[in-house]
């Protein structure tokens, strides 16, 4: 059996997404996600209505309409990481307290799925409960665990 690698990443917004203090970041989205669709090693990317300028947005998280989520699969964790370090994603990211709250715990975690799978709003939700419980492990782990857990299991 072959295995992708799902990774899911959660922000509150510091306004609502038609607030002009999230303008610039709502504005980029179809960018940075068309950017993400594009690179070698991208394989399914969650996304809302498909309505321009979106992206998944409108899955907000518990019904709190700032609480949002990023949720993609990918070949490996080396495409994620190229993606996210080694293109213009990494300049928004690197902006993310201007659009979003300072994260208080783990925001972030990846975990080996079935190739074909695609993992739900609910299933990321806890991995990345079970990563702030227990830390890296083959469940779910974050880039501290890769070296461990980066390769796909057996």
């Amino acid at each position: 059996m072959s295995f992708h690698l799902a990774q899911v990443n959660i922000g509150r917004l510091l306004a609502p997404t038609d607030d002009p203090r999230v303008k610039e970041f709502m504005d980029n989205l179809d960018r940075i996600n068309g950017l993400g669709r594009r690179m070698p090693g991208f394989v399914w990317m969650s996304e809302g209505s498909g309505e321009p300028g979106t992206g998944n947005t409108e899955n907000a998280i518990g019904g709190d309409p700032l609480q949002v989520f990023n949720l993609t699969v990918w070949e490996n964790a080396h495409a994620l990481k190229t993606f996210a370090y080694d293109t213009l994603h990494a300049r928004f990211m690197n902006r993310a307290k201007e659009w979003f709250e300072v994260h208080e715990q783990q925001h972030f975690c990846m975990w080996w799925v079935p190739a074909g799978h695609r993992p739900t709003q609910d299933e990321a939700l806890e991995r990345l409960a079970h990563l702030r419980a227990h830390g890296d492990t083959a469940k779910a782990f974050g880039w501290s665990g890769i070296a461990a857990f980066g390769q796909p299991p057996n």
